[in-house]
């Protein structure tokens, strides 16, 4: 296999210099936890440690060599090989990280894609990771990373020979995605929708849509935006598409002018299906996760796929087999002597438009006999003065869709709990541990249950004990009954 770095192409990148020998370079990381043999590791300075404390134990894991500023070169010198990399701004190995990846971004031939939105963007990136993976080698962001530091590393792991690039961009923040958009320089942008996130950061809902289309800056000349037609921003967005190098524009959803537009969806609990016209040319395609937003954000995909001048036909093939990311709709079975719940894990963020998206999925989940749609929810953040009225507003979501029971982690949560009526109420929690065992002895077969809320309020918890308890359980289940005479 190719050496994703040669040592010449690192030095030429950063003005460094290579002390020592350096191992094949295969990877890039910041993380000695998550490191792999060959990985080029970035001494990083992060919100609370520096990277360098951790370059002797990166090197004894096999990193293939590690970035260091030039004036901490020396004390690894017995260590193994360094990229020593001169700088004078406040972390000189970060930027020597954005150096190496705009190198990537300058040798590869790949057609790049950006992706933002103030929900769904994640979904999206992986949908475009697997449909455009099934046609040319794909590289995308792992996780998350659409931040300073997750956009450049993706570059820098970006091999040569990439067909199709795939880029979160995020912010919390006005012109931060500006300068991510200029190290991407993507020949396609997509915005999946604008929503009153990290609304505390920002004066309106027209600011946040102001920041996302910072996106379309970072477009080379001639590149496409691909914009959500639906969402009232969509005038907003269209303005700083046509301010940008962009060449044309491609609109997406139900709207009658949607370049890519629904023309039907059929909504199933694991699966959804859309007929829609691309461009004038008719696409029917089953989508395998659940839920409308989902569906509307596989327009977006379809949209970006014809932009590429990817197969269509292909990419509709592809989306069956479509599986939500980890925290994002993963759907577990948990098992019971009476039968099965269902665990819907939607935990890894949440924000008012994305709890009411997720709120109508659960709704459309069919329960068992006596079963009962139950929803766990943790406190939204960034909300600013509004954050009570959004926390309170969505009860209207909860009683709309027919969710049973509310359990709540957090003090913001709470005041949703206290609008709900008693009939619906579980149980409110200062922290969302609280609620694990609650939960754990109130499920039973039959019941559809679903987990989410900000990142800090760590629901996450929550969906790891209840399937490693019932996992266990039907383990030794299954382990007694096959030793019965």
């Amino acid at each position: 296999m190719m050496d994703l770095w040669t040592p010449q192409a690192l030095e030429a990148a950063t003005g460094g210099r290579l002390v020592g020998a350096p191992r094949a370079i295969s990877g890039a990381s910041i993380d000695t936890r998550t490191l792999q043999p060959g990985d080029l590791f970035f001494a990083i300075r992060g919100d609370a440690r520096d990277g360098h404390d951790f370059v002797a134990d990166a090197l004894g894991r096999g990193a293939g060599a590690a970035v260091v500023a030039q004036d901490r070169a020396e004390a690894f010198a017995d260590k193994g090989p360094v990229l020593a990399v001169p700088g004078e701004g406040a972390d000189p190995v970060l930027d020597a990280m954005r150096a190496i990846g705009q190198a990537a971004r300058a040798r590869t031939q790949a057609a790049i894609v950006a992706v933002t939105g103030s929900v769904g963007k994640t979904g999206t990136k992986e949908a475009l990771r697997h449909v455009l993976g099934a046609q040319g080698e794909t590289h995308a962001s792992v996780a998350s990373y659409n931040n300073h530091w997750g956009v450049p590393l993706t570059l820098a792991r970006m091999p040569e020979t990439t067909r199709f690039g795939v880029f979160e961009i995020g912010m919390n923040h006005a012109h931060e995605i500006l300068p991510l958009a200029a190290q991407v320089r993507p020949d396609v942008a997509l915005i999946t929708t604008v929503e009153p996130v990290h609304i505390e950061h920002f004066p309106s809902l027209t600011a946040i849509a102001d920041a996302k289309g910072e996106i379309f800056s970072g477009l080379k000349p001639g590149g496409v935006a691909v914009i959500n037609r639906d969402n009232p921003n969509y005038p907003r967005l269209i303005a700083h598409a046509q301010a940008s190098q962009a060449g044309r524009v491609v609109t997406f959803g139900e709207h009658p002018e949607a370049d890519v537009r629904a023309l039907r969806i059929v909504l199933r609990p694991d699966l959804s299906v859309v007929d829609a016209m691309v461009m004038d040319q008719p696409v029917t395609y089953q989508l395998g996760t659940a839920g409308r937003h989902t569906a509307m954000n596989s327009l977006g995909v379809m949209g970006v796929v014809h932009a590429l001048g990817a197969d269509l036909a292909r990419a509709a093939l592809s989306l069956a087999a479509l599986r939500p990311p980890t925290g994002r709709g993963e759907r577990t079975a948990l098992r019971f002597e009476a039968g099965e719940a269902f665990l819907v894990d939607e935990s890894y963020n949440a924000n008012p438009a994305s709890i009411r998206a997720s709120l109508a999925t659960l709704a459309g989940i069919e329960t068992g006999p006596r079963g009962r749609r139950i929803a766990v929810l943790g406190d939204m953040l960034e909300l600013g003065p509004t954050s009570e009225d959004q926390h309170r507003g969505l009860a209207e979501a909860v009683e709309t869709n027919g969710i049973d029971l509310v359990f709540t982690a957090g003090a913001r949560m709470r005041h949703l709990f206290e609008a709900l009526p008693v009939s619906r109420r579980g149980i409110a929690a200062a922290e969302s541990a609280e609620l694990v065992e609650p939960l754990a002895k109130l499920l039973r077969a039959g019941d559809a249950v679903m987990v989410k809320g900000s990142n800090s309020i760590r629901m996450g918890r929550i969906v790891e004990a209840l399937k490693a308890r019932y996992a266990d359980a039907a383990t030794q289940r299954d382990s007694a009954r096959a030793a019965a005479p």
